[in-house]
Formats: structure tokens, C-alpha cells, sequence
């Protein structure tokens, strides 16, 4: 009788891993079927909390990590003397921002590299030009390059003299309500020799995609 009942046991284990192990696989699937096909940007595996920053925007006020929350922002590095990439992404997130109006709640962040020149008329002057909605600041390097490396930025001065450069990435992050690193949009091109572009349909494609999946 003892050994009868030792079997049951068993028996009934065995059962429950396999319908656990079934749930498991049943929400792995579900999970990997409602992760978005996105065109141009890469959902990060682990949405990490941005570590305390503090920069200046350009109306002088503090722009840190509550301002990240309750909104999706997406971050852009450049610096207002940019002769090419700034001015024609910056153009860009202003057309994807209009599009989007309505649909997908975003701040977009201009943070300048280039705090040397770049001081708080520049930064108004210079976002004003694109929209007034949205935010451009900078801070003192001690600032920007722990921000920079941690959001997957690079930038460097090149250069001597006043009229120095400025080579810094061209990818965009995007940080989610909750104020976390979620994504990264890369520039690309369709064919060699082409110069790697950020598209705007397919930005605007995206983030209306990752703003679903992430409401779910």
C-alpha cells in the first residue's frame, strides 16, 4: 500500500512539472509573439533606471531625472555648431513629434556636449528654431560623461582653437515613463556606400509600436 502511494506521489509531480513547465513556455512564447517587428530601434532586454543626474535646460531650470517620469523623452547628443548631423536629425524629431501629436506622449531632449559654447541663449536660440516644445540642456562634462556613457553616447572634441568639432553618436535613446533606459534607435542604410539615416517613417512607425506593447 505504502509503495502504491509513493507511485501516486510521483506520479503526481511529475504532472505538475509538465503543466508548469508548459505555463512556463506558454508565457515565454505569448511574451516573444507580442514583442514588436521594429524597423529602426532595439528594445534594450532590461529597462535599467537612469542613475541621478543634474543638468540646466534652456530656461535655466533643472532638468534631472523627475523630469524623465510620466512621458517617454527621447534623447538626442549634439552640439548647436554641428555643421550637418544635429541640424537635419533635429529636423527630423521635429516632423516625428508632429506626427506623433496625440498619439504617443514624448518629450524630446536635445543634450549639448558642448557646454564650453553652448550657453543658455544658444541652447533657446537653437531649440526655439526647431520647436519651442522641446528640451535643450547641458551641464559641465564632470556631468555629461557619466549620463552620456551610461544612455550609450559617445562624444569627443576634435580639434584646436575656437573653432573646434564636436564627433559624438548618432543614435537616439529612448527612456520610458517610469524613467528607465528602454530603447536605442540606431541610424542605418539600405544599401553599401549609403550614409546611415535614422528614417522618419520608421521612427514614427516604432515608437507608436513600443508605446503600445509597453501599455500592453
Amino acid at each position: 500500500m505504502g509503495m502504491n502511494v509513493k507511485k501516486i506521489v510521483m506520479v503526481a509531480i511529475m504532472l505538475l512539472f509538465t503543466v508548469l513547465g508548459g505555463v512556463a513556455a506558454t508565457h515565454f512564447s505569448s511574451s516573444s509573439v507580442a514583442q514588436p517587428a521594429l524597423s529602426t530601434s532595439f528594445i534594450f532586454p532590461t529597462a535599467r533606471p537612469v542613475s541621478a543626474f543634474s543638468l540646466t535646460d534652456q530656461y535655466g531650470q533643472p532638468f534631472d531625472n523627475a523630469r524623465l517620469l510620466n512621458k517617454w523623452s527621447l534623447i538626442f547628443v549634439g552640439y548647436t555648431s554641428c555643421p550637418d548631423v544635429c541640424p537635419t536629425t533635429m529636423n527630423k524629431l521635429a516632423s516625428v513629434y508632429k506626427a506623433l501629436a496625440g498619439k504617443v506622449d514624448l518629450q524630446v531632449v536635445f543634450i549639448s556636449v558642448d557646454p564650453g559654447r553652448d550657453n543658455q541663449q544658444k541652447l533657446l536660440d537653437y531649440i526655439n528654431f526647431f520647436n519651442p516644445d522641446f528640451v535643450a540642456a547641458t551641464a559641465a562634462h564632470s556631468q555629461l560623461l557619466p549620463l552620456t556613457r551610461e544612455l550609450g553616447f559617445v562624444y569627443s572634441m576634435v580639434g584646436e582653437g575656437a573653432n573646434y568639432q564636436v564627433d559624438h553618436s548618432a543614435s537616439l535613446v529612448l527612456i520610458s515613463p517610469k524613467g528607465e533606459r528602454y530603447a536605442i534607435i540606431k541610424p542605418s542604410a539600405d544599401k553599401a556606400g549609403e550614409i546611415p539615416q535614422i528614417k522618419r517613417q520608421n521612427l514614427i512607425v516604432d515608437l507608436e509600436q513600443i508605446n503600445q506593447f509597453y501599455r500592453g
